[in-house]
């Protein structure tokens, strides 16, 4: 069940605070070849499943950009916000992309809010830590500073 954050108030509220880890999402070929067919990116890597079989990790692996994009409903199952009249997406500060996804993985965000800060309008900034984790491993597989602009 996510947290609610109703209003600009509450929002502001959630500065510092760690919003856990969304539940797990499996990595398919079916996914990574639709993400590759919207995006255009059709790099062996990811979608020549015999050519990726004799690569450096054994099988297809996923779009850095196709997990970045689960950042959204991923953080919607940690934070539900109300009370406002518009949210939008304002950006990411940075991007990284340390270790691969394979095929078959299962990932998860976890998600801090680093900070809140006032924008124009009467609005605020969140600026959220995402890191993605691929289950069995310690390292992470995406680290993004991530943006959202609320507003009343």
């Amino acid at each position: 069940m996510p947290r609610t954050a109703h209003g600009i108030e509450e929002i502001t509220a959630l500065a510092g605070q760690d919003l856990g880890h969304s539940r797990w999402w499996e990595v398919s070929q079916e996914t990574i070849d639709t993400f590759a067919a919207v995006s255009g990116d059709h790099q062996w890597i990811h979608t020549d499943t015999a050519r990726a079989a004799e690569g450096p990790y054994g099988r297809t692996i996923a779009h850095g950009y196709l997990v970045l994009s689960w950042g959204i409903p991923m953080f919607a199952e940690l934070l539900q916000v109300t009370g406002v009249g518009m949210a939008l997406n304002y950006g990411v500060n940075k991007v990284r992309f340390p270790a691969p996804i394979p095929v078959g993985s299962r990932v998860r965000l976890h998600a801090r809010v680093a900070s809140v800060d006032p924008v124009k309008r009467g609005g605020v900034q969140m600026t959220r830590a995402f890191t993605f984790e691929r289950e069995g491993t310690d390292k992470p597989v995406c680290v993004a500073e991530s943006l959202t602009h609320f507003y009343p």
